[in-house]
């Protein structure tokens, strides 16, 4: 170029367009495997032209790289931060192939095996994690599609219809014959008028924008999208407001009042917690805090040895001592760079010298699950591969708890295996050495950086043997791993698509939880007179309950039909319909539901009504034959909500032609009775 650092815009994709002779980038290789690939799996051609139907191939080309790459690099979608963009990015290729290739199941998750095998000799990482890739992407997709079909349909009727009803009816025919076996659930007419205002000037109203971004997880870079195609606009600053206003509410749930700070000396506040545990200092300014009408305070020292919540660290808790009056703190959190101490109290005098005492046996506590964390996630990488990273975590005096990404439930094996080369190191009782090293020299050497953290040009490395466990970390931690005497791995869930929780105990913790499961399980061998075998004892009783349930319902089928052939002899006829109606002894509510079921078998036009009480509870069943429910408009789920819930204080629901409720009002079963029948 004539002047160096001049950038001309060409890219990589425009570089390879001019060698190949194309007239679009998506022509080209770089992305027409990708597309070939869409083109089969949809049962479409691609037109490599403007319509919808191009555009569609060009955007999934395009997104399912952008999300492939950074899920590899270990970011997860999200709901914050970067994980939202790549939600985002992800939902907006999903929308373009359902509305516009009519392809209604997940598809982007089938197209990263082709982009893997794509660039494996240039980023092989996708390549070595592509099971991993895939699931999250597929998860992802999985959980859009479940609400993307009732936002859109929300969206047609309310761009479609006019309010007058006619319109609005052909909206929801035009939706339903399409699909028929998804509908819209709330009121088209509600919908319109709502928005009424709006729509006369083909604007989407920022609280419905909203609505689909909250029920619908609708970006609203999508709904801006959908509307800009039909050429409408959205409220944007209408938006904006029902944002705030929900960031308000959640905002106004945990609103800490704060009063202004009373500074008693100027200074800067110094954390020695590292080294020292007690330590002589003074108290350099506190102020008042009100929160959920709790009334405490903060207070600010030169030098503390109380480490702040941090990094998913819990806050230490101890005593100031001001001359021979001692202060409990209560937390120990940060703001803007400062330790803050939580106390319920002030001290009558402020400005003599303060002992700060940190809780040692909970910093002990806090510091064996710290250290456990490290050993753990290092384990969790051996077992289940290097697509492990931390995701979140939460280290205290019970338990620690590590949010990470993985793709499955963990094996009882793998359980056993993380624990085993947990347990192993521990007794290896492997010095914890911690360094302060440049960020670049520490990543060099090895060390595990959390993605999307911002860290200092120094940083604080913490080393439980160098060809194990390396991380970047500022918490703090025991001098040997042997200190953590036992690890045991109590609970492992899901917590989000990709992600996995495990819960785990070290030390006095683990001993206890050890013994308390001991302690059940003798409970349950006393139970069973101490057999040999407890598991075969266990078997056999599974085996014995599951007989004794097939009789009890062979008995309750005998019951009910007793009870049926006499309802049938109830019968009366009002207005050509055949009524019944009756208060019954059965067991459960499901046997109300399974007569009137067994009714429907032996009654043509008819609606039933059977009540029980159930354990000192009302329960009702309500059965109407279809024909009488078309001919006379009568719907079953309406009739329990509607005429019933409220007699018997209670709720429930169901279909046109059956529908069941339960409540509290026990004596009001004849008062049920008669409702229905007034309404015949």
């Amino acid at each position: 170029l004539p002047t160096p650092s001049v950038d001309t815009g060409m890219g990589f994709e425009r570089l390879v367009r001019v060698l190949q002779g194309k007239q679009s980038n998506y022509d080209t290789d770089v992305f027409s495997g990708t597309i070939a690939t869409t083109g089969k799996l949809v049962g479409k051609p691609y037109k490599a032209g403007d319509d919808k139907e191009s555009i569609a191939f060009r955007v999934i080309a395009d997104h399912i790289r952008a999300i492939s790459f950074t899920i590899a690099d270990g970011q997860l979608p999200s709901n914050t931060g970067a994980g939202y963009v790549i939600r985002r990015i992800l939902r907006r290729a999903v929308r373009y192939y359902y509305s516009y290739l009519d392809y209604k199941q997940p598809l982007l998750h089938q197209l990263v095996p082709v982009l893997a095998k794509q660039f494996e000799n240039v980023f092989p990482e996708l390549q070595q994690q592509l099971d991993f890739v895939s699931k999250v992407v597929k998860e992802e997709e999985e959980g859009f599609l479940r609400t993307i079909d009732s936002g859109i349909k929300r969206f047609i009727v309310y761009t479609t219809s006019s309010g007058d009803g006619a319109s609005g009816s052909f909206a929801m025919e035009h939706i339903t014959n399409k699909e028929e076996d998804i509908k819209l659930t709330s009121s088209y007419i509600d919908l319109i008028s709502k928005y009424a205002s709006f729509r006369k000037n083909n604007i989407i109203s920022g609280e419905f924008a909203f609505e689909l971004n909250d029920t619908y997880g609708f970006p609203i870079d999508l709904t801006n999208l959908m509307a800009k195609e039909i050429s409408w606009s959205v409220d944007m600053e209408g938006f904006q407001n029902a944002l705030q206003q929900q960031k308000d509410r959640s905002r106004a749930a945990t609103t800490l009042d704060t009063e202004d700070w009373v500074v008693l000396q100027d200074g800067e506040s110094s954390f020695v917690g590292y080294e020292q545990l007690t330590t002589a200092t003074i108290l350099l300014k506190y102020r008042k805090v009100t929160a959920k009408n709790k009334q405490q305070y903060q207070l600010v020292l030169k030098e503390t040895p109380f480490y702040a919540e941090s990094g998913g660290q819990c806050g230490d808790t101890g005593v100031l001592v001001f001359g021979t009056e001692s202060i409990a703190v209560t937390d120990t959190r940060k703001e803007n760079n400062l330790t803050i101490h939580f106390t319920d109290s002030l001290p009558t005098v402020m400005n003599s010298a303060v002992i700060a005492q940190v809780d040692t046996a909970k910093r002990k506590a806090i510091c064996l699950h710290h250290s456990a964390t490290h050993l753990m996630h290092a384990a969790l990488r051996k077992v289940l591969g290097t697509h492990v990273a931390q995701k979140g975590s939460l280290v205290n005096t019970e338990y620690l708890r590590f949010d990470f990404s993985h793709f499955a439930k963990m094996t009882d094996a793998e359980i056993l295996e993380v624990e085993q080369l947990v347990n192993e190191k521990i007794r290896e009782n492997i010095p914890v050495v911690i360094k302060q090293l440049p960020k670049e020299e520490a990543i060099a050497m090895g060390a595990m950086a959390l993605f999307g953290e911002k860290y200092a040009d120094v940083v604080r490395v913490v080393v439980m043997d160098p060809a194990y466990s390396i991380e970047l970390c500022g918490g703090t931690h025991v001098s040997y791993t042997g200190e953590l005497g036992l690890f045991k791995l109590q609970h492992e869930t899901a917590v989000a698509a990709g992600v996995r929780r495990v819960e785990a105990v070290c030390g006095l913790a683990a001993e206890q939880y050890i013994n308390e499961q001991l302690v059940q399980l003798q409970q349950v061998k006393e139970l069973f007179k101490n057999p040999k075998e407890l598991l075969k004892a266990v078997e056999n009783l599974s085996l014995e309950n599951s007989e004794l349930k097939k009789k009890a319902e062979q008995l309750e089928n005998r019951l009910l039909v007793g009870i049926r052939n006499e309802l049938l002899q109830k019968d009366e006829i009002i207005n050509g319909i055949t009524f019944i109606a009756d208060i019954v002894e059965v067991s459960s509510a499901d046997a109300l539901k399974k007569l009137c079921l067994d009714l429907k078998n032996n009654l043509n036009d008819y609606v039933a009504v059977l009540a029980a009480n159930i354990g000192g509870k009302p329960y009702v069943a309500v059965g109407i034959a279809e024909t009488v429910a078309a001919v006379k408009g009568l719907d079953a789920g309406k009739i329990i909500k509607e005429h019933i819930a409220p007699l018997i204080k209670g709720g429930g629901g169901g279909q046109k032609t059956l529908a069941t409720a339960g409540g509290q009002e026990a004596g009001q079963l004849k008062a049920v009775l008669e409702a229905v029948k007034k309404l015949l």
